[in-house]
């Protein structure tokens, strides 16, 4: 990756080390800034050991020392916190792309998941060859031109609908954009210089749920991704599980109940095609409520005061929250996370999935366990971010030297 580190400083260590390591860098995302005293109670590590990867991460450029914030107490050997080194202070940074359907969103992010800049590409109507190419161009052209005067960036992480192969960086089969095979992450590599990881977009969400969200999704999380595809991720005890080929979350054709919305499969009920965006956007358009088939459109309408606009969002939230009701019997996660846009803007949107999914669910009375990512409208910019965030947290001395 960017970050050059001489041969000297680069740990020699074992698995153990590397586990030290990632100990030492959670606890400073989870609490910092923390003097290492601090972080060697709250990793179980010796204050030798926190001193040894402080050290370490520190030479990685992943942490730094934060002297103007020593309590000023007069008692003892004054201990000087470390942070990690974010972007306000020149941290390293991950570019992070979204490619959604009608348009792509590219981002910085540092360490903290914070985007610390954006840029929207639409491309609605490009055929699936060209849009490859304006994708990396365009990613590429926007890192020349918005990363920040001697920042470093890591690498690029790009989140995608569909069925991705993150070992391969390939997307396996993306119906709506037409991509079927296409080595995705080798044509950004080839664009901007920098490494890239790919992943599937709900999975990418869950892993930044796990990274920077609530502690519950650490036990288990059910992720369901509800825009122009659906599709769903589930962890457990922290992993978030893919399947063989990479294949798990394909919750598209899950029936829903009281559906009767056509399916291009040949059957009816099934829940991209009863509730996704483009559904949403089409019926919106034939009942007159906005121009085109744009779901961010009847979304603003509704906002605007439009009662019928607004009741086509809930009967959407409430078609969501059934299948979700679905899932909680299924999987009965401690946490169930759901992406969908009209949800994350206005609460009574998540209300009505709620008591949907309570009054359908059999296992589950919390509705309080049913929430909206944690990044709120910046959800898929930390989430391609964490493509490459979330290996980094897990391996800083693998990662961060490399």
């Amino acid at each position: 990756m960017s970050i050059t580190v001489p041969p000297a400083a680069r740990p020699s260590g074992d698995g153990r080390r590397e586990a030290n390591a990632a100990s030492v860098l959670r606890a400073v995302l989870d609490h910092g800034p923390v003097a290492r005293s601090g972080i060697a109670r709250l990793s179980g590590l010796s204050p030798a050991a926190v001193s040894r990867q402080c050290t370490d991460l520190a030479r990685l450029g992943l942490v730094r020392e934060v002297p103007e914030l020593i309590a000023a107490s007069g008692v003892g050997r004054p201990q000087i916190p470390v942070d990690l080194h974010t972007g306000a202070a020149g941290g390293p940074l991950v570019a992070g792309v979204h490619i959604g359907v009608p348009s792509s969103s590219f981002g910085l992010t540092d360490l903290r998941g914070t985007v610390v800049a954006r840029q929207d590409v639409p491309h609605d109507g490009i055929p699936a060859a060209a849009l490859r190419e304006r994708v990396g161009r365009a990613l590429a052209a926007f890192l020349a031109e918005r990363t920040p005067a001697g920042a470093r960036v890591l690498g690029v992480g790009a989140a995608i609908g569909g069925w991705v192969d993150p070992a391969a960086g390939t997307v396996v089969r993306h119906d709506a954009l037409g991509w079927h095979g296409y080595p995705l992450g080798a044509d950004l590599r080839r664009h901007t210089g920098l490494p890239v990881r790919v992943d599937n977009h709900a999975r990418a969400v869950a892993q930044s749920e796990l990274l920077f969200g609530r502690p519950a999704a650490r036990r288990s999380l059910l992720h369901l991704f509800v825009g122009n595809v659906v599709d769903a991720a589930l962890a457990i005890a922290g992993v978030v599980h893919s399947g063989p080929r990479s294949g798990a979350g394909d919750v598209a054709h899950l029936p829903v109940p009281d559906s009767s919305a056509p399916c291009p499969c040949g059957r009816t009920g099934c829940l991209e095609a009863t509730v996704s965006d483009t559904v949403l956007a089409r019926r919106a358009v034939r009942a007159g409520l906005i121009p085109e088939p744009d779901a961010g459109l009847l979304v603003d309408a509704a906002a605007a005061g439009d009662r019928w606009a607004d009741g086509l969002l809930r009967e959407r939230a409430r078609a969501v929250g059934r299948a979700t009701g679905l899932l909680l019997d299924v999987l009965n996660p401690d946490l169930l996370v759901v992406t969908e846009r009209s949800s994350g803007l206005q609460p009574e949107y998540l209300d009505e999935i709620r008591s949907s999914a309570i009054t359908h669910a059999h296992v589950c009375d919390d509705p309080e366990r049913i929430v909206v990512p944690h990044a709120g409208p910046a959800v898929l910019l930390v989430a391609a971010a964490t493509v490459v965030l979330g290996p980094l947290f897990r391996s800083p001395l693998q990662i961060g030297a490399g």
